[in-house]
């Protein structure tokens, strides 16, 4: 099921977001690459930074989205254009530096795709994709034991299902094809400040297809009940919220 970005809403967490951005990037150690592409650039606030790690280099962002992509070229001066991750092996190109961070859990069957996205990259280039990890967390399972109960599932059951595959199968992946594979994971600790500020993180990203696939009158009354519920499992304590989140990563060259 399709459903829409609010570039606004996503950056409401913007520096939480860019941290695992930041850890991908330090592992990848190009020098000098020509034709650096983030796939999936979303807003393009991190795509922005791209060409201050590399100047010299051609930086290509790509999204799906046309509400991000609109609002990446407010702040990236980099080349963007709209595009499915899933057709740019088509595309011919041939980056030192693949990157896709936060993009491929939503593709069911990324892991499949990877080897296709892979063989895109030049001899001796990198690629770098960092993922969530945090299905079986409260921020995810509540909205997905919510919105199978009635009311809500009759709406929701064709809600496309986001997927993540642990730092070992992408290792494996990787390494199958002959590439020197770094795979690891990270919690982050988030501290948020509201009340409401991990279901605020949430409708900027996962929770969407859910929300959208519901009609208006029932939009408001799922909000409301799953605020009760991410309350009692982030309790606020002096004025904060933490929020753990757990994220995968892998970075590898290609020899």
């Amino acid at each position: 099921m399709a459903f829409s970005w609010d570039p606004a809403r996503y950056l409401g967490h913007a520096d939480h977001r860019a941290r695992p951005f930041h850890d991908l990037l330090a592992r990848v150690d190009a020098d000098d690459p020509d034709l650096v592409v983030d796939l999936g650039c979303g807003a393009g606030n991190l795509t922005a930074l791209l060409p201050q790690r590399w100047p010299d280099a051609r930086v290509v962002g790509i999204d799906s989205s046309e509400a991000m992509v609109d609002r990446a070229r407010e702040v990236a001066d980099v080349e963007l254009e709209v595009g499915d991750v899933r057709d740019w092996p088509a595309r011919g190109l041939r980056p030192e530096v693949l990157i896709s961070n936060a993009v491929l859990h939503w593709l069911p069957d990324h892991l499949e795709l990877l080897p296709a996205l892979a063989a895109t990259v030049a001899p001796g280039g990198w690629l770098a994709l960092q993922v969530p990890g945090n299905w079986h967390a409260p921020s995810h399972s509540l909205v997905a034991d919510l919105a199978a109960r009635a009311p809500y599932d009759e709406h929701t059951r064709d809600v496309a299902r986001m997927v993540s595959h642990a730092p070992e199968d992408y290792l494996w992946v990787l390494r199958g094809l002959g590439w020197e594979v770094d795979a690891w994971e990270t919690t982050y600790a988030h501290v948020l400040t509201g009340a409401d500020a991990v279901f605020d993180w949430i409708s900027g990203t996962g929770l969407r297809p859910t929300v959208q696939a519901l009609p208006e009158g029932l939009r408001g009354e799922f909000e409301e009940e799953l605020k009760q519920q991410l309350r009692a499992a982030y309790p606020e304590r002096d004025g904060v919220v933490v929020m753990p989140f757990r994220r995968v990563f892998a970075v590898a060259r290609r020899p």
